[in-house]
């Protein structure tokens, strides 16, 4: 019943506002810590990524448990370039970021856009 436990959406947008919601239930200093950066998912949008590096992209992320949505042109090479759309949380980010930093076709430079974005959070 949907009554029962009174169920809440949380918005989270901020490592503060994680932190600050898990203080409230009392977790532990320690488990906040491992648990902050999995409390944030972020949908970031990349426009003209080259289709190879997409590929790549969607391939890191789904090896992390995130998500990146390409054009289906990305399968056969059909178009030079495809918007992106990432979808993960600051932990998966920062999982994938590191192995963006040692593929081709500027994945570096997304690697970079990424790091910045993700510590505005």
């Amino acid at each position: 019943m949907i009554h029962d436990f009174s169920p809440e959406i949380l918005d989270l947008n901020t490592i503060d506002e994680a932190r600050q919601a898990m203080q409230d239930i009392h977790c532990t200093d320690a488990g906040i810590k491992i648990m902050q950066d999995k409390a944030l998912f972020k949908v970031i949008k990349l426009y003209d990524v080259n289709s190879k590096a997409a590929n790549i992209l969607k391939q890191t992320f789904l090896s992390k448990g995130g998500e990146v949505a390409i054009s289906r042109h990305c399968a056969d090479l059909s178009k030079e370039t495809s918007d992106v759309i990432i979808m993960a949380t600051i932990y998966q980010y920062k999982r994938a970021i590191p192995v963006l930093k040692m593929q081709p076709w500027k994945l570096k430079q997304i690697a970079e856009i990424l790091t910045t974005m993700i510590k505005e959070v």
